[in-house]
């Protein structure tokens, strides 16, 4: 089955259970390398946003996704590959670079490339500070950064546990962000948290969520 046809399949599901308010979408440029960068609530923040946009999106995700035993792991590696996802293995010790270097191809390549800045869901719906990583990609590629925010998909999942339920979606996309004035700057402590705070900024304004300027793995650590 191909991702077209999941997509067209899942996407009318979605568009009949949810009928999901899309706001901006428009402002997605049709082609060349873009990031998508946006608040992260729930587990399906990711299938949301694969359906609603129209070119296919790719995402950084646990290789333990796609590497489960039986009947049941390969329909999840089947499921989660089809949807976009890139399997890397975060917890080791080079994981981010390897999850940085998968962005970097995926956007040279001319794709659209998801992220979320915050690195992990956030704990109790509050917006935490953004690490560095995505500023990276946008200063080594040049691509521009197209703020979103899911609202109300940790009401159709709370915490990402148990079945999906019915509940009101609002999609919304904000203006594209060019960071090109800082090209060659990649390595900048100080221009790269400018830019990921100019990106959370613009993402907080989007979701209306409070925002805390601590990173959401500390939070969940405490």
């Amino acid at each position: 089955m191909s991702r077209t046809f999941l997509k067209a399949v899942l996407g009318l599901l979605m568009r009949v259970l949810y009928r999901p308010r899309v706001e901006g979408v428009e402002r997605i440029p049709d082609s060349g390398p873009v990031i998508l960068a946006g608040n992260h609530v729930t587990f399906i923040d990711s299938m949301f946003l694969s359906l609603i946009v129209k070119r296919p999106v790719y995402f950084i995700g646990k290789d333990e996704y796609v590497t489960g035993k039986g009947v049941k792991g390969r329909l999840m590696a089947w499921f989660f590959t089809t949807a976009g996802m890139i399997p890397v293995d975060r917890d080791g010790g080079h994981g981010g670079v390897a999850a940085l270097m998968t962005g970097r191809r995926v956007l040279e390549e001319g794709k659209a490339f998801g992220i979320y800045p915050e690195g992990t869901r956030s704990p109790d719906g509050r917006l935490y500070r953004g690490r560095t990583g995505i500023a990276r990609l946008a200063l080594m590629t040049g691509a521009p950064v197209v703020p979103f925010a899911m609202i109300g998909t940790d009401r159709v999942q709370p915490n990402g546990r148990g079945m999906p339920r019915i509940a009101p979606v609002t999609v919304r996309f904000g203006e594209p962000l060019d960071f090109t004035r800082y090209e060659g700057m990649d390595r900048d402590r100080y221009v790269l948290r400018a830019v990921t705070d100019e990106v959370m900024s613009e993402v907080m304004g989007l979701s209306g969520q409070e925002y805390v300027d601590v990173y959401a793995t500390k939070a969940k650590a405490a």
